[in-house]
Parts: C-alpha cells; sequence; structure tokens
C-alpha cells in the first residue's frame, strides 16, 4: 500500500464544517489534511472567501476557485444548506445524528437563534463532538465583556498583546504579515477537537468545546505574561531582538538579511572565530549570554560590521549546520529551495477552469503509517449532494457501529 492509499490518522472520522472565513476553515483543513471526512456546509451564496482572489489569469471564472479559498479549503466538500429554512434545518440534523463532530464560527448566539444550539444537537447525537471558535469566547465557557463584539485576525493580534511587542526597537505596534490571529486559534482548535473525539471514543461522552482568537493569541504571546509578572515589566516591540537571548536577531548582509541566533556561548564563539575575531569569544564582555545582552549595542554593531562584508550566501556557506542562521526568504526563493520539495511543502493541486495546477502549502504533521496528506483540491460550491453525503455517512456510521457490537 502506497502513502496515497493509506489512511490518516482520522480517518472514519465525519466532520460538519460550518465556519467560514480563515480561522474555522483552517482548523477543519487540518482535520481533513489527517484523514477526516470533513463536509462544508454551506448557504446558498457560498463562503465569503470564495469571492476573494488571487485567481489564475488563464482560468473560467465561473469554474475557479480563488487561492485564498482553495488553500485553507482543500480536501473538503461542499453541500449547500439554507439553515433558516425548516426543510434543510431537518436534513442538517440528520446529517448531526451520524456526524462526529459540528465546527462553526459564528458570533455567540447565532446558532441559538437558529434553534441549533449544542444542547439541541446533543439531543440528536451524545456522541457529538461541538467545537467552536470566536473572538472572545463562548459564554459557556466564560462570560467576556466583549463577547458580542466581532472579530478578525488584526484585533486578536491587537487585544492580546502580540502586536504590541511587534514593531521596530521603541517604535509602533506591528502585526505580523500571515494572519496569524486565525491561524493559531483554528491550530487550537484541532488540537481540542481531536483530543474530544478521542474521548468520545473511550467513553461514548461527546463533549463542547470553544476557542477564543483572543486566549489563543495570548497563550502565543506567553512571554509578556510571565515578564510582567516577574519584574512588573511591560514588554514593548523589540525590533527583531530578543529580551533575553543575544545574539538572536535579524541583520542585514551585503545581499540581504540574515536570521542570527547564538545566545549559546558555545555558538558564540564559533560565530566570534568564523568572523576573524576568536578573542570576543572570551571577553568577559561578551563571553556570556547575559554580559552580551548588558551589551547588545556592541554585539550589533560587531555583527552588522562583518555581515556588511558578507553576501548572505557566503555566511549560510561559513556558518550553516554550525550556528543557527537562515537567509530571510521570499516566496520565489521558498520555491527554489529543496528542503520545501523533499519535505512536501509545496503540493499542487487541480484548479478547475485551467489547464494549470496551483500551488499551495502542503501538510507540516508527518505521521510513519498514517499520512496526513491534500486528498483532493477545494470544492465547488455545493458540489456534493445531501442525499449523497447522508446515506454514505449514513452506511459508514452502521458499520462503525455494528464493529462495535462485535468487539
Amino acid at each position: 500500500m502506497t502513502a496515497e492509499d493509506r489512511p490518516g490518522p482520522l480517518a472514519g472520522v465525519r466532520v460538519l464544517d460550518l465556519s467560514g472565513m480563515l480561522a474555522g476553515p483552517y482548523a477543519t483543513m487540518l482535520l481533513s489534511d489527517m484523514g477526516a471526512d470533513v463536509v462544508k456546509v454551506e448557504p446558498p451564496h457560498g463562503d465569503r472567501t470564495r469571492k476573494v482572489g488571487p485567481w489564475r489569469d488563464d482560468a473560467d471564472r465561473a469554474e475557479a476557485l480563488g487561492g485564498y479559498f482553495q488553500s485553507v479549503n482543500r480536501g473538503k466538500q461542499s453541500i449547500v444548506l439554507d439553515l433558516k429554512q425548516a426543510d434543510d434545518v431537518a436534513v442538517f440534523l440528520d446529517l448531526v445524528k451520524v456526524a462526529d463532530v459540528v465546527v462553526e464560527n459564528y458570533s455567540a448566539g447565532v446558532m441559538e437563534r437558529l434553534g441549533l444550539s449544542y444542547e439541541t444537537l446533543r439531543q440528536q447525537n451524545p456522541r457529538l463532538v461541538y467545537g467552536c471558535l470566536r473572538g472572545f469566547g463562548d459564554p459557556r465557557s466564560g462570560s467576556s465583556p466583549y463577547e458580542d463584539w466581532p472579530a478578525f485576525d488584526i484585533v486578536a493580534q491587537a487585544m492580546s498583546g502580540f502586536a504590541g511587542i511587534t514593531g521596530e526597537l521603541g517604535g509602533s505596534p506591528l502585526k505580523a504579515g500571515p494572519g496569524i490571529g486565525d491561524i493559531f486559534p483554528g491550530a487550537l482548535l484541532a488540537l481540542g477537537v481531536t483530543a474530544a473525539v478521542r474521548h468520545a471514543e473511550r467513553t461514548g461522552e461527546g463533549q463542547f468545546l470553544d476557542v477564543a482568537m483572543y486566549d489563543a493569541m495570548l497563550a502565543l504571546t506567553e512571554r509578556i505574561v510571565y515578564q510582567h509578572s516577574y519584574t512588573g515589566e511591560v514588554p514593548a516591540p523589540m525590533g527583531n531582538g530578543h529580551p533575553l537571548l543575544a545574539p538572536f536577531d535579524i541583520l542585514r548582509t551585503a545581499d540581504g538579511w540574515l536570521a542570527v541566533a547564538a545566545p549559546s556561548d558555545n555558538h558564540w564563539r564559533i560565530l566570534t572565530e568564523t568572523m576573524g575575531r576568536p578573542e570576543l569569544g572570551t571577553d568577559p564582555r561578551f563571553a556570556t549570554n547575559a554580559a552580551r545582552l548588558e551589551n547588545i549595542e556592541e554585539v550589533r554593531a560587531m555583527l552588522n560590521a562583518w555581515l556588511a562584508t558578507q553576501t548572505t550566501r557566503q555566511v549560510v556557506a561559513l556558518l550553516g549546520g554550525k550556528v543557527p542562521i537562515g537567509p530571510v526568504n521570499t516566496a520565489a526563493d521558498i520555491f527554489a529551495d529543496p528542503h520545501v520539495h523533499r519535505r512536501e511543502m509545496l503540493v499542487e493541486i487541480e484548479e478547475p477552469g485551467s489547464s494549470r495546477p496551483v500551488t499551495i502549502a502542503g501538510v507540516p504533521i508527518k505521521f510513519s503509517r498514517t499520512p496526513a496528506r491534500i486528498r483532493r483540491r477545494g470544492p465547488k460550491l455545493g458540489e456534493q449532494s445531501t442525499t449523497g453525503v447522508l446515506a454514505s455517512w449514513t452506511a459508514a456510521s452502521a458499520a462503525a457501529q455494528q464493529g462495535e457490537d462485535n468487539v
């Protein structure tokens, strides 16, 4: 059996995905990559990201999927249900009866107004795992004064303190380039769902779980919490440096930029010897991490002076594998890097309406026995029928129950 034939570790797990935009779909994308059968339940107008590009210039726009949607909805199926209509609600409830997981990222109270709260769905299926992601959490887990506020990635980055420590030294707050205020909460939701599914398999008990974007980003920015607790300090933007480690920076070379991390004294000695300044490795002003922090401006000045005489390629040839360093890559650099090809981190998938495939980011979690992989392109709106999904899931649920009974 080839890797393409082997099921992922979540094979057999059936997921109803009501989420839209980035955070929720990223969570269900991870579940799909690991083998879960994810059915995206979309309103008649579809997920809003279906209208977002970029688009292939040769693509038939009636068929094409934009890059935003393709990237985080790969591997899923799509059905269309209007959950404000009684007939479609009835179909949805039939699907819930044979599902393992429901995921949604509506504002608090939306599912209750639709008559589809966790408590209602649990009556249909006591084993159901119900995962939700909101800006400030669900009141079931702790009422937030902001629970009615809408939130996007940039809001979570700001309120969690992440943006407050990101930016030029002494400068203004800065958000991260990628949408980590969505992506990291989505990753935590996938982890929570997987854990809850494991519990349901052992006990027959489903449960409700939620992730707040604010909470997740605060957990990601954990350093500012202990810094403030230990010292009373209010951390501020540090540029590319680090308040506790030195050198730990992104610095300019003769032709680009390079990450240099040599806070260990051994790495520092290797670095200074390579620079032709071995005396700096034993100089008491620089020999230890604490001393280098005390004299960080001198450390940066020395490194900047040396790096200005070297190309990025030269420094990588001198220090790669000896000191933690790495070039600041562009997307073009990444596409040319053998690492991402050997690790299958650039994956080509079909683009409807185009004669050429498109490339999306691959699966970073590597399993030896149950490979995670991108199994298909993103779905067209309503590409699957509700009757077909229901029949397939009902049969799979009956087979699973028969297997349990035989055990």
